[in-house]
């Protein structure tokens, strides 16, 4: 955020929020250049069998595969938009939608109700610490509001340090969710619980 003038209030009243699709599919790239946000990831780690996610980050495999899931209309995720650029991005899809979370041991069905999933977002360097998260995670609340979607759940780090690596960051801090209204509802893993904002 270059415009040292600009209040962070004003700055996050800027934000727009877009699901992501093929009209912005380029500023996804964008945002998540060459590393593909980490490691070749293109969010599709908790998505993929970890055999499958390995060989995706060769050749652009994981790129590929997310763009096949954008060009089919599935809903993969929410943008932030600022003049014309995205500056970040959670992932938001139906909790079946990744295997890894579907998987898991720490983080099993609570219940049978129908839930999406917010397993990790990504801020461009230069916008962290500006109150993008939790603005982000009020654009993913709002579209799930315009899109009868009734649970949003999440599966935050509570740090146990003061310096996260960022591969925890980018599951979100704990800290955020609770300021966008999400609410624990599973404490099985102490240091990331389930947390989740009924509409």
């Amino acid at each position: 955020m270059k415009d040292t003038k600009l209040t962070e209030k004003d700055f996050l009243n800027q934000l727009s929020f877009e699901p992501l699709s093929k009209s912005n599919w380029d500023l996804y790239v964008d945002l998540f250049g060459e590393k593909g946000a980490c490691g070749n990831c293109w969010c599709m780690s908790f998505r993929l069998k970890k055999d499958e996610f390995m060989k995706g980050k060769l050749n652009g495999g994981n790129k590929n595969t997310m763009k096949k899931m954008v060009w089919d209309n599935k809903v993969t995720g929410i943008l932030a938009i600022y003049n014309n650029r995205a500056i970040a991005w959670s992932a938001f899809s139906p909790r079946e939608d990744f295997i890894k979370i579907e998987n898991s041991r720490v983080h099993k069905r609570i219940d049978d109700k129908p839930v999406w999933s917010v397993p990790c977002t990504f801020i461009s360097k230069d916008f962290r610490r500006k109150g993008v998260s939790v603005a982000l995670l009020k654009g993913v609340i709002e579209y799930a509001r315009k899109h009868k979607i009734k649970i949003i759940e999440a599966y935050p780090a509570i740090p146990t340090q003061d310096k996260l690596p960022d591969a925890f960051a980018w599951i979100g801090l704990y800290k955020s969710y609770e300021r966008a209204g999400f609410k624990i509802v599973d404490n099985t893993s102490k240091n990331r619980p389930m947390v989740r904002y009924y509409l």
